[in-house]
């Protein structure tokens, strides 16, 4: 945690050397854009199991000067050759694990194209500027942190198989770099020095394409992309989708962003008094679950890219609806069936069935200027495809997508499609009070928990007026499709019995978030208090 009146700029980031790089950008002149290019460069070789160049990200920023926020969606898509049946064979979704591994799972990058194209309309120093940390860090090498170590030990058999990812992750006698290691990754220094003088045209064109691509199509479980996807992909810019909440307003990415699941949650939320009740309570888990479940059940039925389907965004938020939805929510006794909604203009959907969702990373910045960054940043799962080029993993994004395409006859709406990005979780968010100015800065990785991790960060912020090392420490209560989990080795577990007596269906398991946050109250200069989660490895720097 820091805080201090005298601070005007801040870095919370998921590792300590991207913090520091971030910062280290900030020092010299830079803007919180800057700050969030050096960081993703740094996490690339510090936590390539959660993020990297090779992957996707949803970023916020807020122009503290003009007051203006805008959503970048660099978000993987799907090559152009992909259909709905990608992941069916005879008739039958593939199995889960067997998708992931290989260049079927494999989306077209975007997050350097993101980066690149906020830093022309945000950016202050070089490009190459940027890049220069994690170059030094890459050449120099660094220490392996305990949780790499146990990131490599969990993916190993897949790592191994790989002969990039071999050389880089494992000792000359096979065991995994423990932690302390020296890590050294010169095929990444090389990469990114490609980068600092080329731009994202490095990755998306050229050599390091056309390596991508063949790596991808000749591996065993083969994928679909071609060098034209690569050299194709485009970030968009969109408007962020805002909307109140009691006395503030609370800004995410729109679909295929998770932030409108986080919206809606949010939404019922508004219609109890948790804010009154202990953030540990028995009912506050009820109110928190429930939400989740609701919010949840219509995700599954209609969030997906709207560029391939619409998305019934205005109608899963109309406020007579979510009052109508928010009727089913009791402290005392749980929802007996979850069911979807049926919101204005929504068209016939299909429900997608659950399937797994890990990984991700997430980083939060304000310079001072008082411009803001928060962006969640992904490969999808632990160390994504578990195939390597250029000293970086590509992701497995492609399996956000729905297995099946279609059931009973309905389209599910995050089927695979040509160019389409698949459903996320990612829900970096922004709150602002009633005056306008920017108060919070959040988000989190951890797969389809985000949800439910950022939704309880809003909650404990706003309704419970915690500082965010609380916020950030919080045991988690959330939705994860029909059930609620409950953090393992908390207070909330013991609550399990009670809340099954109540009717909530409960899980207990392990949930080390990532959350990070940053509390701004205004003034001048403004008084800045950010957090990290205690549960991973993240750092505040603050000047």
């Amino acid at each position: 945690m820091a805080s201090d009146a005298a601070r005007r700029q801040m870095v919370v980031a998921p590792h300590p050397l991207a913090s520091e790089a971030g910062m280290a950008m900030l020092r010299a002149g830079g803007t919180a854009v800057d700050a969030a290019i050096a960081i993703q460069a740094v996490l690339t070789l510090v936590e390539p199991q959660s993020s990297g160049i090779g992957g996707g990200a949803f970023l916020l920023h807020h122009d503290g000067q003009r007051g203006v926020t805008q959503a970048w969606d660099g978000r993987e898509t799907a090559p152009a050759a992909a259909r709905g049946d990608l992941f069916m064979q005879n008739g039958q979704p593939m199995p889960f694990a067997a998708a992931v591994v290989g260049g079927r799972s494999v989306g077209v990058p975007g997050v350097l194209r993101m980066l690149e194209a906020a830093h022309r309309q945000h950016g202050t120093l070089a490009w190459s500027q940027l890049m220069q940390p994690a170059i030094t860090l890459a050449e120099q090498g660094f220490a392996v942190s305990e949780r790499l170590s146990r990131a490599i030990e969990l993916s190993a058999a897949n790592l191994r198989r790989d002969p990039r990812l071999a050389a880089l992750y494992f000792q000359p006698d096979g065991a995994a770099l423990p932690p302390g290691s020296i890590l050294r990754n010169p095929a990444l220094a090389a990469t990114l020095r490609a980068v600092a003088e080329q731009g994202a045209d490095a990755l998306h064109r050229g050599p390091i394409a056309a390596e991508i691509a063949m790596v991808i199509r000749s591996h065993p479980n083969a994928g679909l992309m071609t060098a034209d996807d690569l050299a194709g992909y485009e970030p968009l810019r969109r408007e962020p989708l805002c909307r109140p909440y009691r006395q503030w307003t609370i800004c995410v990415p729109p679909p295929p962003s998770g932030g409108l699941v986080v919206l809606q949650i949010l939404g019922l939320l508004e219609h109890t008094a948790i804010g009154q009740l202990p953030s540990g309570s028995a009912e506050a888990a009820m109110l928190l679950g429930d939400a989740g479940r609701l919010a949840f059940a219509d995700r599954n039925r209609f969030l997906a890219d709207p560029a391939d389907l619409p998305v019934p965004v205005g109608g899963l938020l109309d406020p007579a609806y979510l009052l109508l939805r928010a009727q089913a929510l009791q402290a005392g006794r749980g929802i007996a069936e979850i069911r979807h909604g049926n919101p204005l203009m929504a068209p016939p959907r299909a429900t997608q069935p659950p399937q797994p969702e890990a990984g991700t990373a997430h980083l939060s910045v304000l310079d001072s200027r008082g411009n803001a960054v928060t962006m969640t940043t992904t490969v999808e799962g632990n160390f994504g495809a578990h195939i390597g080029v250029g000293g970086f993993v590509l992701n497995n994004q492609l399996t956000d997508f729905s297995f099946r395409p279609e059931i009973d006859g309905f389209p599910v709406a995050n089927r695979v499609a040509g160019g389409k990005r698949p459903r996320s979780s990612m829900s970096p968010a922004l709150v602002f009070d009633a005056q306008g100015r920017l108060v919070a800065i959040t988000g989190s990785p951890g797969g389809a928990r985000i949800i439910g991790y950022v939704a309880q960060s809003l909650v404990a912020l706003l309704d419970w007026g915690m500082e965010p090392a609380l916020a950030a420490g919080l045991p988690h209560v959330g939705p994860m499709n029909n059930a609620v989990e409950l953090e393992a080795g908390t207070a909330v577990a013991s609550l399990a019995a009670l809340l099954q007596e109540r009717g909530l269906p409960v899980v207990t398991m392990a949930m080390p978030s990532g959350l990070n946050l940053i509390r701004i109250q205004p003034g001048n200069p403004p008084v800045l208090n950010g957090a990290a989660d205690p549960r991973r490895e993240g750092l505040v720097v603050a000047e």
